[in-house]
């Protein structure tokens, strides 16, 4: 009966690290934008700014 103790506080730590995680989560292929000079725009950035890749779909991740 010692042993149960045990077994439950290595079971608590083994998977407190998975608390926060979801397993069926999957990768967005978007990158986050709207920060230090980024924004979103629909279809191409305008002239002038430069291009950073996809926001999400239709929209361009672009540089002032």
């Amino acid at each position: 009966m010692k042993i149960l103790p045990f077994l439950l506080v290595l079971f608590l730590v083994a998977f407190h690290g998975a608390a926060g995680r979801s397993l069926a989560r999957r990768r967005r292929p978007y990158m986050e934008c709207g920060y230090r000079g980024t924004f979103c725009h629909r279809g191409k950035c305008p002239r002038g700014n430069d291009y950073l890749g996809s926001c999400r779909s239709g929209y361009s991740c672009c540089r002032w």
